[in-house]
């Protein structure tokens, strides 16, 4: 099931980021998300942030930050991918928004295809200052036509 994140479960949000980071992102040294850690946990305390819990377990599997209709990230666990929790967690931000957008690495083929999957367009690319990787702006609008 899809919540709001709650104080009690940042530990474990920010351990699944750590390593759907390094594992999704092995073309950027490993070392630039540890650097970032401290500051994404105080990022995410205060962002909207939504959880997959299993039901079954009451284990956090995956989440998504979400700010107005910006996607911050979809996180899902290693073991947990490809069984649907990504999508659910899209499906929660489109079912309150008529419009979305986000960033995604060039190189994090799988994410720009689930992306596309989803109805989302490339609109843009630039390259992301801190890293030197190219990262795509992804578009989806509720009527399919993003301008």
């Amino acid at each position: 099931m899809v919540r709001r994140m709650e104080a009690s479960d940042l530990d474990f949000v920010m351990q699944i980021w750590l390593e759907t980071n390094k594992k999704a992102h092995s073309f950027i040294p490993q070392e630039y998300w540890k650097k970032n850690f401290a500051s994404v946990k105080e990022m995410i305390r205060e962002a909207q942030v939504y959880v997959y819990e299993a039901e079954s377990s009451g284990t956090i599997k995956g989440f998504m930050g979400l700010t107005d209709n910006y996607i911050a990230g979809i996180f899902v666990c290693g073991p947990a991918q490809s069984n649907g929790i990504g999508k659910q967690l899209l499906c929660h931000a489109k079912s309150q928004k008529n419009s979305l957008s986000l960033h995604v690495y060039r190189k994090n083929e799988r994410a720009v295809l689930f992306y596309q999957r989803e109805g989302f367009l490339c609109r843009d690319e630039r390259t992301d200052l801190e890293t030197g990787e190219a990262e795509l702006l992804m578009e989806w609008e509720r009527n399919g036509k993003v301008s």
